[in-house]
C-alpha cells in the first residue's frame, strides 16, 4: 500500500454530487483492494457554499485546499444562482481556488475511445484514435489582468475593460509544462496565440520559440493563430500533439477539442503548479462538462469524466501510474461493452442511470 494521501473532495452544484458519489466509491475500491491509503475531506463550494456560507469558497475551505495533497471538484453554478451579486458567483470559488492554489496549467486531454468514435460530430476517420492535450494557462491572462471593469463614460454611456497580459516568467512555466508533456507523448508542441494583433500574442511567441531553443531542443516547437487552431481542430485534429495556449484561447479551443470525442461528460482535466523543494506540486482536478442543470437529481448524469479526472489525479499528484492506467482501461472497458447514460446512449445498448456506470466501472476494476 502506498504512503497516506491527503484528498478535499468539494462536489459543488447540480450534478456535482452525483458523479462525485461515484468517483468515492472508486476511491473506497482503491483502499479496500490494498492499492491506496487516504486521509478525506469533504467541503461546500459554489452554489452550496453561498447557500451556506454566504460566500462560494470560505476562507478555512481555501486553506483545507493548500494543506492537502490534492483538490478534486466537481461543477458549480445554476440558475438558481445567476441573481447573487456578481463578486460572489459560484464560478468566483472556483478562480479563487485556482488563484490561491497558483495553480496555473489546466492540462485538458481530448481523446477518443474506439467505442466513441461514431459519437463525434466529426466523420469517424477524422477521429478515431484522436489523442490531443490541450495547456492553458489558467491564471492569467485576459481573466485576470488589470485594468478591468465597467465605467461609466462623461456622456453617460457605458465602457467594459479588460486586459489581456502575461509576463515572461508566466508563460515560461506553462510553456515547460507543455515541452515536459510533450516528451512523454509524440514530442511535438504546438504554441497558439494571436501575435500578428496582439503584443501580448507576440511576446508569448517570442518566450515560446527561446525556450525551446535553449531547453527542448528535443521537442518539435509549432506556432499557429488562435483562429486557425479553430479550424484546423475541426479540419484535421489528429495533426496536434500537445497545443499550449493563453486563458481565453485555451478556453475556447479546448472546449471545441472537446466536442470531436463525442461527449462533454467523458473529459476531465488537471490543472497544476510549481513543484516546491520537496517536489509536491499542487494539484486541482475536475471534468469539465459544468454543473448541468437541467438533468441534475434525476440520476442519469455520466459520471467518467469526474472518475477519469480522479485517474489525472493519481497520476500527477499522487504518483500512482498504475492505478491510474487501471480506471483508463475500465473505462474503455465499459465503454466497449456496457450499457450507456443518455448523453452517450446508443440503438441496441441499454440506458442505465449514473449509479448503474459506477456498477459497471466498479465491476471492470475487479476483472482488471
Amino acid at each position: 500500500m502506498t504512503a497516506n494521501k491527503t484528498l478535499l473532495l468539494l462536489p459543488g452544484d447540480g450534478i456535482g454530487p452525483e458523479v462525485m458519489a461515484q468517483a468515492k466509491r472508486v476511491l473506497n475500491w482503491l483502499q479496500s483492494s490494498g492499492r491506496a491509503n487516504f486521509t478525506i475531506t469533504e467541503d461546500l463550494v459554489g452554489g452550496a457554499s453561498i447557500d451556506a456560507n454566504g460566500v462560494p469558497v470560505t476562507d478555512a475551505t481555501v486553506a483545507k485546499a493548500k494543506e492537502v495533497d490534492a483538490v478534486l471538484f466537481g461543477s458549480v453554478g445554476g440558475p438558481k444562482w445567476d441573481k447573487v451579486p456578481y463578486e460572489i458567483r459560484p464560478e468566483a470559488g472556483l478562480l479563487r481556488l485556482r488563484q490561491e492554489l497558483q495553480v496555473f496549467a489546466n492540462l485538458r486531454p481530448a481523446k477518443v475511445f474506439d467505442a466513441l468514435a461514431e459519437a463525434s460530430s466529426l466523420k469517424p476517420e477524422l477521429v478515431r484514435g484522436l489523442d490531443i492535450m490541450i495547456v492553458r494557462e489558467c491564471i492569467g491572462g485576459i481573466y485576470f489582468g488589470e485594468p478591468r471593469g465597467i465605467e461609466t463614460l462623461p456622456d453617460g454611456t457605458q465602457r467594459g475593460i479588460n486586459t489581456e497580459v502575461y509576463t515572461t516568467p508566466e508563460i515560461l512555466r506553462v510553456g515547460r509544462v507543455a515541452f515536459d508533456l510533450a516528451r512523454k507523448r509524440q514530442g511535438r508542441v504546438c504554441s497558439v496565440e494571436k501575435a500578428n494583433v496582439m503584443e501580448a500574442g507576440l511576446l508569448w511567441r517570442q518566450v515560446m520559440t527561446k525556450l525551446q531553443a535553449e531547453e527542448y531542443p528535443d521537442v518539435q516547437l509549432s506556432h499557429m493563430y488562435a483562429d486557425n487552431c479553430a479550424m484546423q481542430l475541426a479540419k484535421n485534429p489528429k495533426q496536434f500533439d500537445v497545443i499550449v495556449t493563453g486563458n481565453l484561447f485555451g478556453d475556447i479551443l479546448s472546449d471545441l477539442a472537446a466536442m470531436l470525442t463525442g461527449s462533454l461528460g467523458l473529459l476531465p482535466s488537471a490543472t497544476l503548479g510549481a513543484k516546491d523543494a520537496s517536489g509536491r506540486r499542487p494539484g486541482f482536478y475536475e471534468p469539465i462538462h459544468g454543473s448541468a442543470p437541467d438533468i441534475a437529481g434525476k440520476g442519469v448524469a455520466n459520471p467518467l469524466a469526474q472518475i477519469l479526472s480522479l485517474a489525472l489525479l493519481l497520476r500527477y499528484s499522487f504518483d500512482m501510474e498504475d492505478s491510474a492506467a487501471a480506471i483508463e482501461a475500465a473505462v474503455e472497458r465499459v465503454l466497449a461493452k456496457a450499457g450507456r447514460t443518455p448523453d452517450i446512449a446508443v440503438p441496441g445498448r441499454p440506458v442505465i442511470s449514473t449509479t448503474e456506470m459506477g456498477d459497471a466501472l466498479i465491476a471492470e476494476l475487479e476483472a482488471i
